[in-house]
């Protein structure tokens, strides 16, 4: 069987991505004889916060024996880590007419919707509610419930996700809860002691400890054909299995450095690597999604890839490490500051810049209109460019709106009222209206058109069509399939938007 990557949320078995593993209790062994319970005391962490209530303190750490003593840090942390419970839909094949299509006249053997039921974990960084966890972990969710270490169940509402980090943020209304201290994942090391804090299939906390295998690692090659995805992993050896995806990774001074996100396997249970979205990369994301509504990224507007042996030699560098230049963005930042083709990112900032995973570890942590200083090796010659980041549509500002992504139909949009769905006989929907010149019209969509779902997941919401055409425009297919009905003469339509 060939090796594959493996999200660690758990889902029901009627979901078609889940991953068939049992639940596994860590049972952590104390030296014979009596341990001291008295800890030394803690101290405060120089880590950013994001924008977040968290009074949480780390503590100073400890051995025992030749060996770090996680205890405490073990026992702080478990008592943030939720448990995810999240309900959905799915399409599946149809064995016979829809009743929606029968009611209003269509073809037969249409897809049908089927409940799913999916678990993860989640960590809890502010003290009045806001939980870290993975966007896989709650992706096509319509309702989302929390359950806290002293049993205390929540209904979380989704504040935003990330799929480009594989990050979410969700809100509970609980006041005084307990967090884990923010960490400064830049100063992890490798061989450092780490523990992996999960709440799957709500056994209250699991623990399991291992070390840091490796930092800024990628797992595919996206970023460097240029695209938006950001993978500068925390690898470590500490066992995550099934239902750990949102969990806390944390050092031995008990602060939150990552939040565990996939696993490499063979199997689909714990092979011995697990990998965590830096805290620095993550924080930076929630903290976006809390102030602007989404994530501020950055860009250089650069294409390329490692630094290797064969590049070397085939390019003539002379350098052996970095991030080599091989094309830009239609508008790059990096260009119209004075870099050039073939030219080898080095450093960022004065950081040094081994590869990829390495480079976007630090651009993102910036947003669009920071200068950065960018240090490059051009034949043997090292050159530093002043460079102002842009966005993704090649500016310098901001983007504060949160409906950009429906913006761009170019028409207005409503979500709805509960008497109107009854009016119609419907469950959810959103209604379009002042259509202008753009997609939807270039489509042959007509005003009062109520949109019921966009490439098969149901739109209940303008956030829920917000993130349908997000995740198309993230794609390599352009369009978008819109399907529901003009409530006026009953007629269902179907539309192919090409954005």
């Amino acid at each position: 069987m060939s090796n594959m990557w493996k999200s660690i949320a758990s889902l029901g078995a009627i979901v078609a991505v889940s991953v068939a593993a049992s639940a596994v209790t860590v049972k952590v062994m104390t030296p014979k004889g009596t341990l001291d319970n008295t800890y030394e005391s803690s101290y405060t962490s120089t880590a950013n916060n994001h924008g977040f209530e968290n009074n949480s303190l780390a503590i100073s750490p400890r051995a025992l024996g030749s060996a770090p003593d996680l205890t405490e840090a073990a026992e702080r942390s478990v008592k943030a880590v939720v448990h995810i419970k999240v309900e959905g839909e799915r399409s599946v094949a149809s064995q016979g007419m829809d009743p929606f299509e029968f009611f209003f006249g269509g073809r037969p053997s249409q897809p049908q919707k089927q409940a799913v039921i999916g678990y993860g974990s989640g960590v809890i960084i502010s003290n009045d509610g806001y939980i870290m966890t993975n966007n896989h972990v709650i992706d096509g969710s319509s309702k989302i419930s929390v359950t806290l270490e002293d049993n205390r169940t929540f209904t979380a509402k989704l504040i935003g996700t990330d799929p480009n980090t594989d990050i979410a943020l969700l809100k509970v209304d609980g006041k005084d809860l307990p967090t884990i201290p923010f960490g400064d994942s830049d100063k992890l090391r490798l061989g450092e002691w780490v523990l992996a804090v999960g709440n799957p299939f709500n056994l209250t906390g699991t623990v399991t400890a291992g070390i840091v295998s490796a930092k800024a690692r990628t797992t595919t090659k996206t970023a460097g054909r240029g695209g938006l995805n950001v993978e500068s992993f925390i690898q470590t050896d500490a066992a995550v299995n099934s239902g750990n995806s949102g969990g806390a990774l944390v050092n031995a001074q008990g602060e939150l450095v990552g939040i565990n996100t996939m696993i490499f396997s063979q199997t689909g249970n714990y092979a011995g690597y697990s990998f965590a979205v830096p805290i620095n990369i993550a924080g930076k994301v929630v903290e976006d999604i809390k102030k602007y509504g989404t994530v501020q990224r950055g860009l250089l507007g650069i294409a390329g890839s490692d630094v290797d042996a064969d590049l070397v030699k085939k390019e003539g560098l002379k350098v052996n490490r970095g991030v080599f230049i091989g094309d830009f963005a239609e508008i790059s930042a990096a260009l119209a500051a004075g870099i050039e083709k073939g030219d080898v990112i080095t450093a960022i900032n004065g950081t040094a810049i081994e590869d990829f995973g390495r480079l976007q570890s630090e651009i993102s942590r910036y947003r669009p209109g920071d200068t950065i200083n960018v240090t490059v090796d051009r034949k043997g010659s090292k050159k530093t460019f002043k460079v102002t980041l842009k966005n993704k549509d090649g500016n310098e500002r901001v983007i504060r709106e949160q409906n950009t992504n429906s913006d761009k139909l170019k028409a207005t949009l409503k979500a709805l009222e509960p008497n109107q769905l009854r009016s119609y006989g419907l469950s959810y929907g959103v209604q379009v209206n002042k259509i202008q010149a753009g997609p939807l019209r270039k489509s042959g969509v007509e005003d009062g058109f109520i949109i019921l779902t966009a490439n098969d997941s149901p739109i209940r919401s303008i956030a829920d069509l917000n993130k349908a055409i997000g995740e198309v425009l993230n794609s390599r297919n352009k369009t978008l399939y819109l399907r529901g009905f003009y409530p006026n003469s009953g007629d269902v339509a179907s539309y192919s938007i090409e954005l």
